[in-house]
């Protein structure tokens, strides 16, 4: 047989027909939420059908709901309408969801990992782009439409056009003060914003193989921006280490023969894949994007780049209303940049690794007083071991304001946004005008980097900090 990549081998287990326009999957796991969910619904409804697979499905109210108090009453009608439609729906199909104030609640892309509903060899499907977050285990993860969500509802299948594959080989140990989230910016810098249009993206290399679990979601989180299909990382024994006495894993023999099973998932020597790019991160400093989409970004320590030194015209058009919109001017310091809020959360970055070094940053430091800070962990879990380490002291003691899980700033379709004009170090993973509120201009930063900011009322090279308290700038708090 020939050698077979990593996402072949997957892809191949689950078409179960080729004999229509597109081929036919199954899928593993279906995730839903509040927001893309309501349309489906109405229409398997509409057609008269019922749920194919319920005990397959799971939900979670994540994106529209309120951070702060959850007893109080939503602002925006339409919120609730949708999250309550959501919990409605899933009562009514006998589907698991994970309602407002359910222990395991939480954004989407958090709690399947955590739960242990992800696992390797997965397909796995979501209305939410960044579902690739959960190819991190070895999984064919990936968003879809309305129209598709009701198909899989129905049917427990989806037809779907084989993608091409990409190796993105990341070498190099990592630098200090450098997170995955600076490489995954860096690499969407270097290939573009459409570099990844028509491929699932296998991440592979040293980096990558010493990565945490948490990191190598962020880096999976985030290759949606430079437009693949999707992100995988093989399992190995990271992978297990994590998924080990998690609540949906199978457990005793049944591991054992699960993990026999994933340690056959990895691309075979001698596999071709239809694109590889090499990425050294020796040498990488901590990334901050000074444009409106995620490819537009430079290291902290340089400048915003003038557009007369594009020389492609359409990104020197795009880079000239960029700064418009940001207000910013060609060849100013990064470090130099105010900011008004901060915002650490998100799918990408809300995870127990990420609140730990923006507390180690923050530790014995102060917010600026004309500075509002969030931090909103990614799910009840991580909230819980957050306090039970200390966390939330170290935040609050600092004048950062400590949430409830949800999407919060990151999608704008909730309370928490941004007023127009305000300047945002967000942990997220979009920056587009208008994303996390009207006129709000968002640049995307590592947790670090996020809580550095919030500070010092700037953007702020992290790896100049003055760590407080005799904490080590390598020392997770633990």
């Amino acid at each position: 047989m020939a050698p077979k990549t990593l996402f072949e081998k997957v892809w191949v287990k689950h078409v179960i027909d080729t004999s229509l326009d597109l081929p036919l999957l199954f899928i593993d796991l279906h995730l839903i939420h509040d927001v893309t969910s309501p349309q489906a619904f109405t229409l398997l409804k509409d057609q008269g059908r019922k749920v194919r697979r319920p005990d397959l499905t799971f939900a979670s109210a994540d994106h529209n709901v309120p951070t702060t108090d959850r007893n109080l009453e939503f602002k925006d009608l339409l919120a609730k309408i949708q999250v309550e439609t959501l919990i409605n729906n899933c009562n009514e199909f006998d589907i698991t969801v994970y309602d407002l104030d359910h222990p395991d609640n939480g954004i989407v892309h958090i709690i399947g990992p955590e739960l242990g509903l992800t696992t390797p060899g997965k397909t796995i499907v979501c209305g939410d782009s960044h579902t690739s977050t959960h190819g991190a285990f070895g999984a064919f993860a990936f968003g879809i439409g309305s129209s598709e969500i009701t198909h899989v509802l129905a049917t427990q299948t989806l037809p779907q056009a084989k993608p091409k594959t990409m190796n993105i080989q990341i070498e190099g140990q990592m630098p200090e003060g450098v997170s995955s989230k600076d490489i995954i910016l860096s690499i969407i810098g270097k290939i573009g914003t459409l570099g990844g249009v028509g491929y699932v993206v296998e991440f592979t290399g040293s980096t990558v193989k010493n990565m945490s679990m948490d990191e190598r979601m962020t880096i999976c989180n985030m290759v949606l921006e430079a437009g693949a299909r999707s992100g995988m990382v093989a399992p190995d024994e990271t992978t297990f280490a994590y998924l080990k006495n998690r609540k949906y894993v199978p457990k005793g023999e049944k591991w054992d023969e699960a993990v026999a099973n994933w340690r056959k998932l990895y691309s075979d020597p001698g596999a071709v894949y239809d694109k590889t790019v090499t990425i050294n991160i020796a040498d990488l400093a901590p990334q901050v994007t000074w444009g409106t989409n995620p490819g537009q970004v430079t290291s902290i320590d340089k400048s915003i780049p003038s557009p007369n030194s594009i020389t492609d015209s359409t990104k020197r058009t795009a880079a000239e209303s960029a700064l418009t919109y940001m207000d910013l001017i060609p060849l100013l310091n990064m470090n130099e940049i105010e900011i008004d809020r901060v915002f650490i959360g998100s799918c990408t970055n809300a995870r127990m690794e990420d609140l730990r070094l923006a507390a180690k940053v923050a530790y014995g430091h102060k917010v600026q007083n004309n500075v509002t800070a969030l931090v909103v962990p990614g799910s009840y879990h991580i909230k819980r071991r957050a306090e039970q380490e200390g966390l939330d002291k170290i935040f609050i003691e600092s004048g950062f304001e400590w949430r409830n899980p949800g999407c919060s700033m990151c999608p704008g379709m909730n309370p928490d946004i941004a007023k127009p004009g305000d300047r945002v170090a967000s942990t997220s993973n979009r920056n587009f005008e208008g994303r996390q509120g009207k006129d709000v201009r968002t640049h995307l930063v590592s947790p670090a980097m996020a809580a550095a900011a919030a500070i010092t009322g700037h953007l702020t090279d992290v790896r100049e900090w003055n760590y407080k308290g005799g904490v080590k700038r390598n020392e997770a708090f633990s």
